[in-house]
């Protein structure tokens, strides 16, 4: 016959973590701290059921916080849905910053940072603290070393229709930032920068076009027949070219109304004498040069 536990002692929140001290001063005991049915994410912190999400493992940790600690860098983007790096993606700690030194949480699975500036821009989500979206890109992108992911990083907070911030809004953050590592390199990147991508894909796929000799070209660009009516927003075009590069990601293979949809939209412009260049992840990821070269080969013949 199994061991019998008795029960989670009553006086402890089922619904949400709790920081140990704040349970023995209600009153509980101890011994009723480490009951089989408790969790413990972290030092100090217990909860009935373990983290199921970043968002979760942040709020555990809240508990044994001090107030001027905030979450920061990649748990930062990960709290504001903004796509982590794949450099850096498999770092799953907590990462905080605090402004005093003597508040910086020494913790297993917990990142302390501290912060040089004299101020640190923060918001709130989801009830936490959080550097704010110019500060976490600026905090982040100082510790990126290629060029291009500092591009792709920024382009992340300016989304379509789901912008968290602006590049001037970054710039000016960039130009405050003082005597920290990666930040000229910030700087330099920032004029790269384009609102209106849908993923990091397309801005890599855009990168790719400059740095194979091509222009930039302009991004999610709304293209009309001569009536005026709507034909496609393209991802990127030449507009007096009339040549429009189209990203195809994973969703126009799992959503087939939005793939006829395209395909119509696509045949549309070709009426019109636009000449339609479609990549695919692999020609963006792997090697963009026969992707560079279509596009040249396109722009060539549309120039008289």
């Amino acid at each position: 016959m199994g061991r019998h536990h008795h029960p989670v002692h009553p006086h402890l929140p089922r619904d949400r973590p709790f920081a140990v001290a704040d349970a023995v001063r209600a009153g509980v005991p101890r011994r009723a701290l480490r009951h089989p049915d408790l969790g413990a994410p972290f030092h100090g912190v217990r909860t009935t059921a373990p983290p199921a999400s970043v968002l979760d493992a942040c709020r555990a940790l809240a508990t044994v916080l001090p107030d001027d600690v905030v979450f920061a860098r990649t748990t930062a983007l990960r709290l504001l849905g903004v796509e982590v790096p794949w450099r850096i993606a498999d770092d799953a700690r907590i990462h905080v910053v605090a402004r005093r030194a003597q508040a910086r949480p020494e913790r297993p699975g917990v990142v302390s940072h501290r912060t040089r500036q004299r101020s640190l821009e923060t918001v709130e989500v989801h009830g936490l603290l959080v550097t704010s979206p110019a500060q976490t890109f600026v905090d982040v992108a100082c510790g990126l070393r290629v060029p291009d992911d500092v591009v792709v990083l920024g382009d992340g907070f300016l989304r379509r229709g789901r912008a968290l911030t602006t590049v001037a809004e970054m710039t000016a953050l960039a130009e405050r930032t003082r005597k920290v590592k990666g930040i000229v390199q910030v700087r330099e990147q920032l004029p790269r920068l384009r609102p209106g991508t849908d993923s990091s894909t397309e801005t890599r796929a855009r990168l790719a076009l400059v740095a194979g000799g091509l222009p930039c070209p302009v991004v999610n660009e709304v293209v009309r027949d001569d009536a005026g009516r709507y034909v496609k927003r393209v991802d990127m075009l030449y507009r007096r070219e009339r040549v429009a590069v189209e990203y195809d990601g994973d969703q126009h293979r799992t959503d087939r109304e939005q793939w006829r949809e395209d395909v119509r939209a696509r045949r549309r412009l070709e009426e019109l004498g636009w000449t339609v260049v479609v990549a695919v992840a692999n020609d963006v990821v792997r090697d963009p040069g026969p992707l560079v070269a279509r596009v040249r080969s396109a722009l060539l013949r549309a120039t008289p």
